[in-house]
């Protein structure tokens, strides 16, 4: 049997360039590997802890399942389901009872996350980790594919595990980070900060029209001088689009240099913009047409969920059998 590994994004807004090259991009050069049995979920109920509509909310999970498809996740190849049609809160609940309060207190993203939004710090948002966890371990996977900053999140799932098993016997994996290659992206009109959703301004998504990727190319911040040249610690900015065009083009880091070399920092930017109009053009028609045809979507996480919740259940079943919950 091919080992089994799981991940997910959230419905929260349109996918920037740092979340395609350092989750969705990876998600499918696995999947397409052959090696691994996927499954991949939206997790609407994660999105819950931010401020939403209801409207707005079933449009995102929509768009997201059909970025999934359009981006190459394939329903024969992966399993694709919705976080909040499976019974991921059941073992949710277990492990909160496992879960030390100190563990979760020093959990550095809801640190950063009650910094960023003082307003909005719920029981939810804390209590992120350990939902996380049941999301993985329901399936028992070997493998997680996450970003850096996800890290101290599946190494807390990864010490639920360990604790069950020590209490009521070997019941799950320990499941193993999978990297990307690409290391996070940075912001474009501010090279020493993460590119994100919540600093639009120095985004750019998949989803933007040609004119918007060649406008927002032309506004990306450089560094001083004049030269393409890769060095992440005195030429961030520049370093940060050079990786940008080597990742979307396939060439390495020591071509593009050598491409542009005598040449200005304009022309550079240029000729990525194009670059990435290219490269997004083809998900971009295809992603259009799957969102005409809803009811195609929407099959495709009917049929996940089946799947995903045949398995869930089993799961769910031997741990309540070992913790004396089935009489």
């Amino acid at each position: 049997m091919k080992p089994v590994l799981i991940s997910g994004m959230q419905p929260t807004g349109h996918l920037h360039l740092g979340n395609y090259l350092g989750a969705l991009k990876n998600f499918v050069n696995l999947q397409n590997s052959g090696r691994y049995e996927c499954f991949f979920f939206v997790a609407d109920y994660h999105s819950l802890t931010e401020h939403f509509e209801p409207e707005e909310r079933r449009n995102y999970i929509l768009d997201l399942v059909a970025t999934y498809l359009a981006a190459g996740l394939d329903p024969k190849k992966s399993t694709l389901f919705l976080q909040s049609t499976t019974h991921n809160t059941e073992l949710g609940w277990i492990f909160n009872t496992m879960t030390p309060f100190g563990e979760l207190r020093r959990m550095t993203q809801f640190k950063d996350k009650s910094e960023s939004d003082p307003h909005n710090i719920n029981v939810g948002l804390f209590d992120y980790p350990v939902l996380m966890a049941a999301d993985i371990l329901l399936y028992n996977p070997s493998y997680v594919p996450v970003g850096e900053d996800q890290l101290q999140h599946l190494e807390l799932t990864r010490t639920l595990a360990r604790k069950f098993n020590t209490k009521f016997g070997k019941t799950f994996n320990e499941p193993q980070p999978l990297l990307t290659e690409v290391p996070r992206l940075m912001s474009l009109d501010d090279a020493a900060r993460k590119m994100s959703k919540s600093r639009p301004a120095g985004c750019l998504f998949i989803d933007d029209t040609p004119d918007m990727i060649r406008e927002k190319m032309k506004r990306a911040v450089t560094d001083s001088g004049k030269e393409v040249r890769y060095d992440p610690k005195t030429k961030q900015a520049v370093s940060n689009l050079i990786l940008i065009y080597a990742t979307l083009s396939g060439q390495s880091i020591k071509k593009i240099e050598k491409n542009y070399e005598g040449k200005g920092y304009g022309e550079f930017k240029r000729d990525l913009g194009e670059l990435i109009v290219k490269f997004f053009a083809p998900f971009q028609k295809k992603k259009k047409t799957l969102l005409k045809k809803q009811v195609l979507v929407k099959r495709v996480l009917t049929r996940g969920a089946q799947k995903a919740n045949k398995i869930g259940l089993q799961k769910l079943s031997e741990i309540k059998k070992k913790m004396g919950l089935v009489i």
